[in-house]
Order: C-alpha cells, then structure tokens, then sequence
C-alpha cells in the first residue's frame, strides 16, 4: 500500500447461524475489495452474536478450530486484502470466552490478535441487561500493529469510552483506531457518533467503526451507523442501519498533519492525582 489507499467497514446484522453469518461477512468483504478497499474491517461479533447461556459455549469454538477464522484468513488471501475482523467469540475454557479481534494480511497470516478489555456490565432504563463479565475473560494488553504503510490501534465497542487506551494507541505509534461495534440503540443515538470524533481528534488518528445494525434474533437492538473518520474529526463516510458496505480514501499524510497543528500527544504532564472526597 501506498500512503494513500483506500480503507472500508463491513456493516452487519450477524444472527444466531454461525454459517450463514460468515457468508454474510464474506460477501460484504468481496463488495469492499470490488470497491477498491485494500483495508477492510467488520464488526463487533462478527460470526455470532450471544453473550451468555447454554449456546454460547455449544457454538463457540477454541481458535485453532474457529470456522470463521479459517474461512476470513483464505479470503484474505484470495482478495489480496488486508483484514480486521471486529471480533470473533473464542472458546478460553468451559466457562469462559474472549471477544478476540483478528488482523489478517493478505497473506492470510494472523499479524495480531486483541481480546477487548473493558466489559460492558449494565442493567438499561429500557430494561436489556448486559453482564460481559460473567462469560467473557478481559484482556490485558493493547495492541499496536502494521499493516504495510501504515500503524493500526486495535479496540473492540465498550473500549469507546475510555479515552486513555487510545492515547496509549497513539503514543505507541497508531495512525489508525479501529474500533468494530455493536453498540445498542438506546446508547447509540445517544453517543456513538460523539465518541468516535473525539477519539479522531484527541489522537490524530484516523477512525474506522465497523459496526452492527437492526434488530438481531436474539432480541437485541443495535445501532449501525458505522462510520470512518479522519484525524481532523471529520467523518468521511456513514451507514444506515441495514447491512452494507462504506469506504473511503485515507491518506496518513494528514495524520501527520493534524498533529503538528494541534501536538497535543507530546504535551502530556505528569499530575498529582486529586485526593479522594472524604
């Protein structure tokens, strides 16, 4: 790749059928790379969406035997693209699983993998309830990758709201935030775009936000939307809320750019932490 290419998001409504739900994907990915996208990225869950029960760890697999991830890494290959698959539900044990995120060259290679780290436990005013912890393990680390001419922050959804794991990106080297979703609707409307500006414009990074849209067969109702902004806060291109495809053409020079106008990730100061309220 050059430094000016062409990057895209995958917009999903992944259901309950592993199978049909990768041909889902596959085929928004090959809509991506007959667009010209040589840097394509799908969505939080993006094979099966289930966050507890008997099924989820009926369906889910270990990651050496993880149909999806076989099936992405020769497409990759095939299409001769760079891939980010949002995540993937990953057996760990029998009582726990990672929300993995996959980085795939085009030679089908895994170039790095990262389990979201921040879990999303919360009972709604709408009445969904949400307890990640209780079947997904956190990860622990943050992750920093290349891709040919160009660094990649990775992030899964609920990492949104934690602005320091994307500074640390940034400071790491990271020229573009990936951040796959599948962000509720209440949540959503409320703070999905906000969010993503302001991860842009606090790094200088480029933002690409594959995401999920509709209403799921398990009930749930996510926001779509996906979005992929540039480092100045721009957005460059947007979904509805049906599954399809966005792209854009990114160039890093403005990566560099943006932060010599406003260098904010090298003027960091070390604080005295506030003491607590008595």
């Amino acid at each position: 790749m050059s430094s000016k290419f062409r990057v895209a998001c995958v917009q999903m409504r992944t259901g309950k059928d592993i199978k049909r739900n990768i041909e889902q994907a596959s085929d928004l990915i090959r809509a991506a790379s007959d667009k010209g996208a040589s840097f394509i990225a799908t969505p939080e869950t993006t094979h099966y969406m289930e966050l507890g029960g008997k099924e989820l760890f009926t369906n889910t697999k270990e990651q050496a035997k993880d149909l999806g991830l076989k099936r992405f890494r020769e497409l990759a290959t095939e299409l001769d693209v760079h891939l980010l698959i949002g995540s993937l539900t990953i057996k760990l044990s029998k009582d726990k699983v990672a929300n993995r995120s996959f980085l795939i060259s085009n030679k089908g290679e895994i170039l790095a993998t990262y389990d979201k780290v921040h879990m999303f436990d919360v009972q709604l005013e709408s009445g969904e309830s949400y307890q990640e912890s209780k079947n997904f393990k956190p990860g622990k680390r943050a992750v920093v990758a290349d891709i040919p001419g160009a660094s990649v922050g990775l992030s899964v959804c609920y990492d949104l709201r934690f602005p320091y794991l994307y500074r640390a990106l940034a400071q790491a080297g990271a020229q573009i935030l990936t951040i796959p979703s599948a962000f509720t609707q209440t949540t959503g409307e409320a703070h999905w775009h906000i969010l993503l500006r302001a991860r842009a414009i606090e790094t200088g990074c480029y933002v690409m936000a594959p995401a999920q849209g509709g209403t799921h067969e398990n009930g749930r109702k996510t926001y779509g939307h996906s979005v992929i902004v540039d480092p100045w806060g721009e957005v460059l291109a947007e979904a509805s809320n049906d599954p399809g495809v966005i792209w854009a053409d990114i160039q890093l020079e403005r990566v560099s750019q943006v932060r010599a106008q406003i260098p904010s990730l090298r003027h960091d100061r070390e604080i005295v932490a506030p003491a607590a309220a008595l």
